[in-house]
């Protein structure tokens, strides 16, 4: 899993790719990534499968904040990035969320 930051310059906005392995989805079909900047939408912003195998997908943010995101695998099963810039305590269990700053 990782985040890929591309600060645009004639705008506040950073294109933040999101991709996640297939050696970390264990055979999955499909990959989500949700969060505050899709309002944790799990249509909002699917991930397309790679010729690698890997899942990839690319969102506009705003630049300035930080956003709360998982991932969502198959429909059923939620991960954190391993790469994301931190994580916080999510609302709604013990678990955290990942967390983009850009």
């Amino acid at each position: 899993m990782s985040l890929t930051k591309q600060f645009l310059k004639n705008k506040p906005v950073c294109k933040v790719t999101f991709q996640v392995s297939a050696e970390a989805l264990e055979g999955a079909k499909s990959v989500a990534v949700l969060g505050e900047f899709n309002d944790w939408s799990a249509e909002a912003a699917p991930l397309k499968k790679q010729k690698d195998g890997t899942f990839k997908t690319t969102v506009e943010l705003e630049a300035g904040k930080e956003y709360q995101f998982r991932y969502l695998i198959d429909g059923a099963r939620w991960e954190n990035d391993w790469q994301a810039d931190k994580y916080v305590p999510t609302p709604v269990s013990t678990e955290e969320n990942s967390v983009v700053v850009v």
